[in-house]
């Protein structure tokens, strides 16, 4: 990851589909604003005139942490969504790139587990099919063991009662799942986790296609 050094987003660091990074971040579709920066970090010494409006944002599908270069007069606030791909359809964003979890702001390190908490609620389906579809990662460790607080016999209930049939929600989870609290927390401490810890060897959730 790239830290910031200036008030513009780097474009030789910048995350769009004629770059490198493409295949990184093109299933990216939308994020969510953690911090608005209207006149720009303020570690950047430039005349106030030369620097851009900038945010912090989280990809909503792959938990991707994004640095934005706004037009001067987007008007985004904490908690908005922007478009980031495809480029054409970008209405408030000019320039993105991906940073790391270090990278982003005060606020935006208040406002992330909220977002994350949200993006889960938003999508249950989805989060609720990790449980569905977790799979074996080595002959040892299991997709389920990954999230706090599941060990041996708490992944062997899961994969014991979904054979009855798929979870359907959280609340079918927990009503079916000895043992098994807040399986909607679980997911966000463990994406948390992964946010916070860029050199985790297995990651569920941030980085990877959803």
């Amino acid at each position: 990851m790239t830290s910031a050094e200036s008030g513009d987003a780097d474009p030789d660091t910048s995350v769009d589909e004629t770059e490198s990074g493409a295949d990184a971040a093109t299933d990216v579709t939308s994020a969510v604003v953690l911090d608005h920066l209207p006149h720009g970090r303020p570690d950047d010494d430039r005349p106030r005139y030369k620097k851009s409006p900038l945010a912090y944002a989280l990809g909503e599908k792959n938990f991707r942490l994004f640095e934005l270069r706004l037009g001067d007069d987007s008007d985004v606030s904490i908690g908005d969504k922007v478009v980031l791909f495809p480029a054409e359809e970008r209405d408030a964003v000019e320039e993105l790139r991906e940073v790391g979890y270090d990278d982003l702001s005060n606020t935006a390190h208040s406002e992330l587990e909220y977002v994350v908490e949200d993006v889960v609620e938003e999508n249950e389906r989805r989060f609720v099919d990790f449980y569905n579809d977790a799979q074996p990662i080595t002959l040892r460790l299991h997709q389920l063991n990954l999230l706090p607080g599941i060990g041996k016999k708490l992944r062997n209930n899961i994969l014991d009662e979904r054979k009855r049939g798929p979870y359907e929600s959280f609340e079918d989870l927990e009503d079916r799942v000895s043992g098994l609290h807040h399986p909607r927390d679980v997911l966000v401490e463990r994406i948390m986790e992964e946010l916070r810890d860029d050199d985790l060897k297995y990651k569920a959730f941030v980085g990877r296609d959803s």
